[in-house]
């Protein structure tokens, strides 16, 4: 299993992003780096020792406004393969930013506006090159009001599979920034029953929290909060082979 550290961006800084609540997220404060540049940011991460990196556009979630040229910097300038979730869409979209550096192109169910778009995406770039994001607040999946889930996580997942994906985030927002934990049951679930990579994200609070998901079978952890407070440092990373 991988730790990864995340990177979410907001009006063009890197923000600490707390249960979902956008409206309320500040800037990041970290004991890792000052800046709040997304290029800086990630280079501290690459300075420490990772080689894959998660990085949330939220103006491109929210607004449609996609931070390309940070995107593209950090590719560029990091080295580092880039898991991007920037809102996308269409195909367009899509080629662009893998065409721009990024390795893996997320598709979060929070955005996705048609089922058969993740058929349409891992038929043209691969499996390899998409992960699907199952974007949760508590039990709720979030997609849009017109988009027709079935209600039920796992069967979605299950459709997704299907459709050719073989890589998944649980991404839960409610306990992004929280340090409460991960929702393990429902993780065990994912694993059991889908039948796929994967990651997690939201609620990992320190090293003996990793080792558990690295016990069940969880390809890779997104973490942000619990690195940049000091709670998980990178030489117990490197102790428990997780860097």
């Amino acid at each position: 299993m991988k730790v990864i550290p995340v990177i979410d961006i907001l009006n063009g800084v890197v923000v600490h992003a707390i249960r979902g609540k956008r409206n309320e997220y500040q800037p990041l404060q970290s004991i890792l780096c000052k800046s709040v540049e997304p290029i800086e940011v990630a280079k501290t991460f690459l300075n420490l020792g990772f080689s894959e990196l998660y990085v949330a556009d939220l103006d491109a979630i929210l607004n449609c406004s996609l931070n390309f040229q940070t995107l593209t910097g950090i590719a560029k300038e990091t080295g580092l393969k880039l898991m991007v979730d920037a809102g996308v869409t269409d195909i367009k979209k899509a080629q662009k930013l893998l065409d721009s550096g990024v390795s893996k192109l997320i598709i979060g169910t929070e955005t996705l506006q048609e089922k058969s778009f993740v058929g349409d995406a891992v038929g043209i770039f691969g499996s390899k090159h998409i992960i699907i994001s199952l974007d949760l607040k508590g039990d709720k999946v979030l997609v849009k009001s017109s988009f027709d889930s079935g209600g039920d996580p796992i069967c979605l997942l299950q459709d997704f599979k299907r459709m050719g994906v073989s890589q998944v985030i649980v991404l839960d927002l409610s306990r992004v920034g929280s340090s409460e934990g991960v929702n393990v049951d429902f993780l065990q679930k994912v694993i059991g029953e889908v039948g796929v990579d994967v990651y997690i994200g939201g609620g990992v609070r320190n090293i003996d929290d990793l080792l558990e998901l690295r016990r069940l079978g969880v390809k890779g952890a997104l973490v942000a909060t619990a690195l940049h407070l000091g709670k998980i440092k990178v030489e117990a990373l490197k102790q428990a082979n997780l860097l």
